[in-house]
């Protein structure tokens, strides 16, 4: 029940923009919309005063916590100690309000920064040619692969920069396109990251598979690490990958990636769920597995009648004893499509009513090898590890350092306009500034994500600032805030001009538009528009 109340807690300060130590127990309640959470559903029984209680403990907890506690505590993981203060602080890590593990982690970033501010930032060259109309002809050719080659003989200590806070970021490498003349670092950087997210989950390179269950329409844009034996070249690739996570972290900059939940417990250390993952990664499998569990005992024909519902596929024959009879084998397909044994000769054991059991314990642990994944995931750590401490994710949750890696997938429109500033007498009550927000709020996410994209060159922000803390509004972490500035020049009707953007600054040069309309038809062409790598 603590545990739903702090995700609860979360969730609301995350809503108010605000910290829980910022939060007074009254404004604790929960809404009957909170009621479809199964999450919180616990907590719906329990009286309002007893709720804000509790939180009012959980709040000085978390106080003493982040200013005292926290600081002292050896933080690495062991599983030799079971007893040791970081093992303990793991179970009870779920008691800890996600601000409070932020704060406390970028404490510890800003104190393992390696490169100062007299040393220059490593620079790469990237040829855009290479994926020019969006087909990439080799793997070698992507952006991902050119900076794995040219940032390879770049010490790690040169990637570990001080935090993103106030005006333009420290980031951990400038880029620069061949052909191009861009001012300023920010809007080159932030285009890479989305570059290579675009590149990792797509057939131009083989790092990341998209979730099996996909085949039956759940989780569908899902990816996990592929399931194989790596090349020394591959593993280097997924160091790299480890590196893009750390520096995503320094610079954040959220990352448009979505991976299944088990990469994040892989990455975190925590062990898999052999029914719920199973069930998220290959639905086909946990359903399979399902019905050998399942069979009657005491119906000979229904698994008869299994063994020739799959006797189609790779692992599935005729019985020697009775060639007309469907049966299985101890084999099952891989992620990759590969035909493996389960066992020692499992091509030649027939699946039977003594061993169907065992058969289907075997195909369950084939699955969450593949899950576990433990040659790549080791790979992956070993980067993220070289640009931040791993003992840091001894605090975090799955799920709580996903969204601290890659952030909300959608965008939350009163945050947005909670910062923005206007510029050159501009104000929020102009016509056209009306105009702007109305037709955002028509917007859907996917068109939303593409605006915030055309605006400042990455498809997700981060909803953590630090004037929600109540400094001041000067403390915003980039991208943020978002300006609206009057376009450049006064020559042409306003209705005929188009919209315009300073990607590094986050900057919107809006024409003064006479109508609604108006608006809408020229920011969709903006935003679609920019996809066009001829478009200049």
């Amino acid at each position: 029940m603590d545990v739903a109340l702090v995700q609860y807690i979360n969730r609301l300060c995350r809503h108010l923009a605000i910290t829980p130590s910022r939060l007074h127990p009254h404004e604790v309640y929960l809404d009957p919309s909170d009621a479809a959470d199964p999450r919180v559903a616990c907590l719906l029984n329990v009286p309002v005063e007893s709720l804000r209680l509790r939180f009012a403990l959980l709040q000085s907890l978390n106080n003493s916590l982040e200013s005292f506690f926290l600081p002292l505590v050896e933080l690495r993981q062991t599983h030799t100690y079971q007893n040791s203060i970081a093992a303990l602080l793991s179970e009870a890590k779920g008691l800890i309000f996600y601000d409070t593990k932020v704060t406390v982690m970028n404490r510890v970033l800003n104190a393992t920064v390696q490169r100062t501010a007299d040393h220059a930032a490593p620079e790469i060259t990237l040829d855009p040619l290479e994926i020019v109309g969006g087909e990439i002809r080799s793997s070698e050719n992507t952006y991902f692969c050119q900076a794995a080659r040219q940032l390879s003989c770049v010490p790690s200590s040169q990637l570990c920069v001080k935090l993103a806070s106030g005006g333009d970021p420290t980031y951990a490498f400038n880029i620069r396109f061949t052909g191009e003349e861009v001012h300023g670092t920010s809007g080159s950087f932030r285009h890479f990251l989305w570059q290579v997210c675009k590149e990792l989950q797509s057939s131009a390179l083989s790092l990341l598979l998209p979730c099996p269950s996909a085949a039956a329409n759940r989780n569908k844009g899902k990816y996990i690490l592929t399931p194989c034996p790596i090349s020394y070249a591959e593993e280097q690739l997924l160091h790299f990958f480890g590196q893009l996570l750390g520096i995503a972290i320094r610079a954040d900059v959220p990352l448009p990636l979505d991976l299944l939940g088990s990469f994040w417990k892989g990455l975190v250390g925590e062990p898999l769920d052999s029914e719920q993952d199973l069930q998220e990664a290959d639905v086909l499998t946990y359903n399979y597995v399902k019905k050998f569990e399942n069979v009657s005992v005491t119906d000979e024909t229904e698994l008869e009648a299994l063994c020739a519902e799959i006797s189609s596929q790779h692992h599935s024959g005729e019985s020697p004893d009775s060639p007309s009879r469907p049966c299985c084998t101890f084999t099952y397909v891989t992620m990759t499509g590969e035909e493996v044994e389960l066992c020692q000769g499992g091509r030649s054991l027939i699946v039977s009513w003594q061993n169907k059991d065992v058969y289907a314990r075997a195909v369950r642990s084939l699955r969450l090898r593949e899950l576990q994944n433990v040659e790549c995931m080791t790979a992956v750590r070993a980067g993220l590890g070289s640009i931040i401490p791993l003992q840091l994710l001894t605090m975090l949750s799955p799920i709580e350092i996903e969204l601290r890696t890659c952030g909300l997938p959608y965008i939350n429109l009163e945050f947005l306009k909670a910062h923005t500033m206007y510029q050159v007498g501009l104000m929020e009550t102009d016509q056209h500034i009306e105009y702007f927000w109305t037709a955002l709020e028509m917007f859907t996410q996917e068109e939303l994500c593409k605006f915030i994209k055309f605006a400042c060159n990455q498809e997700r922000i981060p909803f953590t600032c630090p004037c929600k803390d109540g400094g001041p509004d000067t403390a915003h972490v980039p991208p943020y805030p978002m300006k609206i500035a009057p376009p450049d020049g006064a020559a042409g009707q306003p209705d005929s001009r188009y919209i315009r953007v300073e990607t590094c600054m986050f900057m919107v040069k809006l024409p003064q538009y006479t109508s609604l309309d108006v608006m809408l038809e020229k920011l969709r062409y903006a935003i679609h528009y920019r996809e066009d790598p001829l478009s200049g």
